[in-house]
Protein backbone atom coordinates (compact mmCIF):
# COMPACT_ATOMS: atom_id res chain seq x y z
CA UNK A 1 0.00 0.00 0.00
CA UNK A 2 1.51 3.27 -1.11
CA UNK A 3 2.14 5.81 1.57
CA UNK A 4 0.43 9.12 1.04
CA UNK A 5 2.69 12.07 0.60
CA UNK A 6 2.27 14.98 2.90
CA UNK A 7 1.92 18.09 0.83
CA UNK A 8 3.40 21.30 2.19
CA UNK A 9 1.62 24.48 1.19
CA UNK A 10 3.57 27.73 1.04
CA UNK A 11 1.92 30.97 2.14
CA UNK A 12 3.52 33.81 0.16
CA UNK A 13 1.30 36.40 1.88
CA UNK A 14 2.62 35.41 5.30
CA UNK A 15 6.24 35.53 4.11
CA UNK A 16 5.62 38.96 2.57
CA UNK A 17 4.15 40.39 5.78
CA UNK A 18 7.12 39.03 7.77
CA UNK A 19 9.54 40.73 5.38
CA UNK A 20 7.65 44.01 5.73
CA UNK A 21 7.89 43.86 9.53
CA UNK A 22 11.64 43.29 9.36
CA UNK A 23 12.02 46.16 6.88
CA UNK A 24 10.12 48.56 9.17
CA UNK A 25 12.22 47.49 12.17
CA UNK A 26 15.42 48.02 10.17
CA UNK A 27 14.31 51.52 9.14
CA UNK A 28 13.45 52.41 12.75
CA UNK A 29 16.88 51.17 13.85
CA UNK A 30 18.61 53.29 11.20
CA UNK A 31 16.57 56.38 12.20
CA UNK A 32 17.49 55.86 15.85
CA UNK A 33 21.19 55.64 14.96
CA UNK A 34 21.00 58.87 12.91
CA UNK A 35 19.25 60.74 15.76
CA UNK A 36 21.82 59.52 18.27
CA UNK A 37 24.64 60.69 15.98
CA UNK A 38 23.03 64.16 15.64
CA UNK A 39 22.66 64.42 19.42
CA UNK A 40 26.26 63.28 19.96
CA UNK A 41 27.61 65.84 17.48
CA UNK A 42 25.57 68.61 19.10
CA UNK A 43 23.69 69.40 15.87
CA UNK A 44 20.34 68.59 17.46
CA UNK A 45 19.21 69.38 21.00
CA UNK A 46 15.94 68.38 22.58
CA UNK A 47 13.66 71.02 24.20
CA UNK A 48 13.41 70.55 27.96
CA UNK A 49 10.30 71.67 29.82
CA UNK A 50 10.41 72.75 33.45
CA UNK A 51 7.87 71.82 36.10
CA UNK A 52 7.15 75.48 36.77
CA UNK A 53 6.34 76.12 33.12
CA UNK A 54 4.50 73.14 31.66
CA UNK A 55 3.28 74.89 28.51
CA UNK A 56 4.69 73.00 25.49
CA UNK A 57 4.45 76.08 23.27
CA UNK A 58 6.87 78.01 25.45
CA UNK A 59 9.62 75.50 24.72
CA UNK A 60 10.41 76.52 21.16
CA UNK A 61 12.41 73.90 19.32
CA UNK A 62 16.07 74.85 19.07
CA UNK A 63 18.63 73.37 16.66
CA UNK A 64 22.35 73.98 16.97
CA UNK A 65 23.86 74.62 13.56
CA UNK A 66 27.37 73.94 12.38
CA UNK A 67 29.47 76.86 11.13
CA UNK A 68 28.53 77.73 7.56
CA UNK A 69 31.05 77.66 4.73
CA UNK A 70 30.60 81.17 3.37
CA UNK A 71 32.91 80.58 0.46
CA UNK A 72 35.13 83.65 0.60
CA UNK A 73 36.63 83.60 4.08
CA UNK A 74 34.81 83.63 7.38
CA UNK A 75 33.17 87.04 7.07
CA UNK A 76 33.85 90.23 8.99
CA UNK A 77 34.21 90.07 12.79
CA UNK A 78 33.27 87.48 15.39
CA UNK A 79 29.66 86.23 15.38
CA UNK A 80 29.69 84.26 18.64
CA UNK A 81 27.61 81.11 19.14
CA UNK A 82 25.20 80.48 16.27
CA UNK A 83 22.01 78.44 16.53
CA UNK A 84 18.63 78.20 14.82
CA UNK A 85 15.23 78.51 16.49
CA UNK A 86 12.00 77.26 14.95
CA UNK A 87 9.37 79.98 15.49
CA UNK A 88 6.40 78.66 13.59
CA UNK A 89 5.24 76.14 10.98
CA UNK A 90 2.34 78.33 9.80
CA UNK A 91 3.96 80.40 8.47
CA UNK A 92 7.27 78.58 8.26
CA UNK A 93 9.53 80.94 10.21
CA UNK A 94 12.98 80.48 11.76
CA UNK A 95 15.53 82.66 13.54
CA UNK A 96 19.26 82.19 13.02
CA UNK A 97 20.84 83.78 16.10
CA UNK A 98 24.10 85.70 15.60
CA UNK A 99 23.87 85.32 11.84
CA UNK A 100 25.81 88.57 11.37
CA UNK A 101 28.66 89.95 13.46
CA UNK A 102 28.50 93.41 15.02
CA UNK A 103 31.11 94.55 12.51
CA UNK A 104 29.01 93.32 9.56
CA UNK A 105 25.93 95.12 10.91
CA UNK A 106 27.84 98.37 11.29
CA UNK A 107 29.40 97.92 7.84
CA UNK A 108 25.99 97.65 6.15
CA UNK A 109 24.62 100.65 8.07
CA UNK A 110 27.61 102.86 7.21
CA UNK A 111 27.50 101.75 3.57
CA UNK A 112 23.80 102.62 3.29
CA UNK A 113 23.64 105.88 5.29
CA UNK A 114 24.74 108.29 2.53
CA UNK A 115 22.08 106.91 0.15
CA UNK A 116 19.01 106.63 2.38
CA UNK A 117 15.71 107.91 0.97
CA UNK A 118 12.05 107.56 1.92
CA UNK A 119 10.92 103.97 1.51
CA UNK A 120 8.42 103.12 -1.21
CA UNK A 121 6.23 100.16 -2.17
CA UNK A 122 5.89 98.38 -5.51
CA UNK A 123 2.94 99.34 -7.71
CA UNK A 124 1.25 96.08 -8.75
CA UNK A 125 0.11 97.60 -12.06
CA UNK A 126 3.31 99.25 -13.29
CA UNK A 127 6.02 97.54 -11.24
CA UNK A 128 7.38 100.97 -10.37
CA UNK A 129 8.08 102.24 -6.86
CA UNK A 130 5.50 104.56 -5.31
CA UNK A 131 5.07 106.47 -2.06
CA UNK A 132 2.72 104.98 0.52
CA UNK A 133 1.63 105.80 4.06
CA UNK A 134 1.74 102.10 4.99
CA UNK A 135 5.55 102.29 4.91
CA UNK A 136 7.19 105.23 6.65
CA UNK A 137 10.82 104.14 6.96
CA UNK A 138 13.81 105.22 4.88
CA UNK A 139 15.96 102.81 2.88
CA UNK A 140 18.32 102.01 0.03
CA UNK A 141 19.41 99.01 -2.04
CA UNK A 142 22.91 97.52 -2.13
CA UNK A 143 23.64 95.77 -5.42
CA UNK A 144 24.04 92.01 -5.27
CA UNK A 145 27.72 91.02 -5.12
CA UNK A 146 28.78 94.64 -4.59
CA UNK A 147 31.89 93.80 -2.53
CA UNK A 148 33.48 90.95 -0.61
CA UNK A 149 31.61 91.59 2.66
CA UNK A 150 28.26 91.59 0.87
CA UNK A 151 29.21 88.50 -1.17
CA UNK A 152 30.06 86.70 2.08
CA UNK A 153 26.70 87.62 3.60
CA UNK A 154 24.78 86.67 0.45
CA UNK A 155 26.54 83.31 0.29
CA UNK A 156 25.64 82.72 3.94
CA UNK A 157 21.99 83.57 3.22
CA UNK A 158 21.99 81.11 0.31
CA UNK A 159 23.39 78.37 2.57
CA UNK A 160 20.82 79.17 5.27
CA UNK A 161 17.79 79.15 2.96
CA UNK A 162 19.08 76.56 0.45
CA UNK A 163 18.27 79.02 -2.33
CA UNK A 164 21.01 80.01 -4.86
CA UNK A 165 22.58 83.46 -4.54
CA UNK A 166 21.48 84.24 -8.11
CA UNK A 167 17.80 83.96 -7.07
CA UNK A 168 18.08 86.88 -4.64
CA UNK A 169 17.45 90.58 -5.11
CA UNK A 170 19.99 93.09 -3.82
CA UNK A 171 20.10 93.75 -0.09
CA UNK A 172 17.70 96.45 1.07
CA UNK A 173 18.83 98.37 4.16
CA UNK A 174 16.04 100.05 6.16
CA UNK A 175 16.01 102.61 8.97
CA UNK A 176 13.03 103.20 11.26
CA UNK A 177 12.95 106.18 13.62
CA UNK A 178 10.46 106.70 16.47
CA UNK A 179 6.89 106.30 15.19
CA UNK A 180 7.91 104.79 11.85
CA UNK A 181 6.43 101.44 10.81
CA UNK A 182 5.43 99.09 7.99
CA UNK A 183 1.81 97.96 7.99
CA UNK A 184 1.10 94.20 7.54
CA UNK A 185 1.68 93.08 3.95
CA UNK A 186 2.76 90.12 1.82
CA UNK A 187 6.15 89.81 0.17
CA UNK A 188 4.71 87.73 -2.67
CA UNK A 189 3.07 89.37 -5.69
CA UNK A 190 -0.51 89.06 -6.87
CA UNK A 191 0.17 90.30 -10.40
CA UNK A 192 2.09 89.00 -13.43
CA UNK A 193 4.16 92.14 -14.03
CA UNK A 194 6.34 91.80 -10.93
CA UNK A 195 6.99 88.11 -11.49
CA UNK A 196 8.54 88.53 -14.94
CA UNK A 197 12.02 88.70 -13.42
CA UNK A 198 12.73 85.63 -11.31
CA UNK A 199 9.16 84.49 -10.90
CA UNK A 200 7.37 84.65 -7.56
CA UNK A 201 9.12 85.60 -4.32
CA UNK A 202 9.45 82.38 -2.35
CA UNK A 203 11.21 83.44 0.88
CA UNK A 204 12.59 86.41 2.81
CA UNK A 205 15.56 86.79 5.14
CA UNK A 206 15.24 89.81 7.45
CA UNK A 207 18.47 90.66 9.27
CA UNK A 208 18.42 92.93 12.32
CA UNK A 209 21.33 95.36 12.24
CA UNK A 210 20.60 96.99 15.61
CA UNK A 211 18.81 96.44 18.90
CA UNK A 212 15.66 98.49 19.56
CA UNK A 213 14.90 99.85 23.02
CA UNK A 214 11.14 99.49 22.63
CA UNK A 215 8.83 98.56 19.75
CA UNK A 216 9.96 97.80 16.22
CA UNK A 217 9.01 94.11 16.41
CA UNK A 218 8.24 92.05 13.31
CA UNK A 219 4.68 90.73 13.69
CA UNK A 220 2.81 87.95 11.86
CA UNK A 221 -0.87 88.69 12.60
CA UNK A 222 -2.17 85.70 10.59
CA UNK A 223 0.12 83.11 12.23
CA UNK A 224 -1.45 80.24 14.17
CA UNK A 225 -0.68 79.54 17.83
CA UNK A 226 -1.21 80.68 21.41
CA UNK A 227 1.39 83.43 21.38
CA UNK A 228 0.39 84.98 24.71
CA UNK A 229 2.20 82.09 26.42
CA UNK A 230 5.54 82.92 24.79
CA UNK A 231 8.28 84.18 27.18
CA UNK A 232 8.68 87.96 27.00
CA UNK A 233 5.06 88.51 25.91
CA UNK A 234 4.52 91.24 28.53
CA UNK A 235 7.55 93.12 27.21
CA UNK A 236 6.10 93.32 23.70
CA UNK A 237 4.39 96.43 22.34
CA UNK A 238 0.63 96.41 21.78
CA UNK A 239 1.23 96.12 18.05
CA UNK A 240 3.38 93.01 18.55
CA UNK A 241 0.66 91.30 20.58
CA UNK A 242 -1.48 90.98 17.47
CA UNK A 243 0.26 87.73 16.56
CA UNK A 244 3.60 85.92 16.41
CA UNK A 245 6.28 88.54 17.02
CA UNK A 246 10.06 88.80 16.83
CA UNK A 247 11.96 91.41 18.83
CA UNK A 248 14.89 92.91 16.90
CA UNK A 249 18.32 91.82 18.14
CA UNK A 250 21.50 92.90 16.43
CA UNK A 251 22.92 90.10 14.28
CA UNK A 252 19.86 87.84 14.27
CA UNK A 253 18.29 86.79 10.94
CA UNK A 254 14.62 85.90 10.48
CA UNK A 255 13.85 83.51 7.62
CA UNK A 256 10.22 83.06 6.60
CA UNK A 257 8.58 81.51 3.56
CA UNK A 258 5.95 83.22 1.42
CA UNK A 259 5.10 79.97 -0.33
CA UNK A 260 4.17 76.55 1.00
CA UNK A 261 6.09 73.37 0.06
CA UNK A 262 3.38 72.62 -2.54
CA UNK A 263 4.24 75.95 -4.29
CA UNK A 264 0.99 77.70 -3.29
CA UNK A 265 1.06 81.18 -1.75
CA UNK A 266 0.94 81.21 2.04
CA UNK A 267 -1.44 83.89 3.41
CA UNK A 268 -0.19 83.22 6.95
CA UNK A 269 3.10 84.91 5.89
CA UNK A 270 1.34 88.29 6.29
CA UNK A 271 3.77 90.42 8.31
CA UNK A 272 4.51 93.97 9.35
CA UNK A 273 7.00 96.16 11.18
CA UNK A 274 5.62 97.59 14.44
CA UNK A 275 6.20 101.31 15.18
CA UNK A 276 9.45 102.12 16.98
CA UNK A 277 8.60 103.54 20.40
CA UNK A 278 12.10 104.23 21.75
CA UNK A 279 15.42 104.11 19.92
CA UNK A 280 16.22 103.35 16.27
CA UNK A 281 15.78 100.25 14.16
CA UNK A 282 18.14 99.23 11.37
CA UNK A 283 17.48 96.11 9.30
CA UNK A 284 18.41 94.53 5.98
CA UNK A 285 16.09 92.47 3.79
CA UNK A 286 16.89 89.84 1.17
CA UNK A 287 14.00 88.72 -1.06
CA UNK A 288 14.49 85.43 -2.89
CA UNK A 289 12.69 84.16 -5.99
CA UNK A 290 11.81 80.79 -7.48
CA UNK A 291 14.07 81.41 -10.48
CA UNK A 292 17.21 83.42 -11.17
CA UNK A 293 16.71 87.15 -10.54
CA UNK A 294 18.58 89.14 -13.17
CA UNK A 295 20.28 92.37 -12.08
Amino acid sequence: MAKGRISRHHHPGKRSSTSTVWLVLLMLLMLTIVLLMLLALGILSLPISSSSDPSPFQDRIKFKRLALDVGEGEGLGNKGEQWTEVLSWEPRAFIYHNFLSKEECEYLINLAKPHMAKSTVVDSKTGQSKDSRVRTSSGTFLKRGRDKVIRDIEKRIADYAFIPVEHGEGLQVLHYEVGQKYEPHYDYFLDEFNTKNGGQRIATVLMYLSDVEEGGETVFPAATGNFSSVPGWNEMSECAKRGLSVKPKMGDALLFWSMRPDATLDPSSLHGGCPVIRGNKWSSTKWMHIEEYKI
